[in-house]
């Protein structure tokens, strides 16, 4: 698992810088300010998630099935978050409808607030 955890953070860092400078260099022809800093949202938050997760693989007392269930909130919270974020800020540019994705973003940081919050009360009720 904290393999998994690892690559999965490598993975949305990475995907992270990626995006930041796509939105850096080719977004700004297209994007006006608000929309660009829409998008840096999103892209401010994913890495704050890619960290968490690789903070997360370092953690040893927690349960394996505390591990499992903040790691699935955290890739689907990053998912919904900043993925809708990317979305709504591109919306001139792509297919999808503002309307439906505009409740992914409330859901996908309602997910990661959860997953921060579990971490917290359970590294709390831990006797040190």
């Amino acid at each position: 698992m904290k393999r998994r955890i690892i690559l999965t953070g490598a993975f949305i860092g990475m995907l992270a810088i990626i995006l930041g400078a796509f939105g850096a260099h080719l977004l700004k022809k297209y994007l006006s300010v608000d929309q660009l800093n829409t998008f840096e949202v999103g892209v401010r938050y994913q890495m704050y998630h890619a960290l968490f997760l690789l903070f997360l693989s370092t953690q040893k007392d927690l349960a394996e099935k505390t591990l499992k269930t903040i790691y699935n909130l955290v890739v689907a919270g990053v998912l919904l978050f900043s993925g809708s974020i990317y979305l709504l800020a591109t919306k001139d540019y792509t297919l999808f409808e503002s309307k439906i994705i505009v409740f992914a973003t409330p859901l996908g940081g309602f997910l990661l607030i959860i997953a921060w919050t579990l971490l917290f009360f359970t590294i709390l009720k831990r006797k040190s």
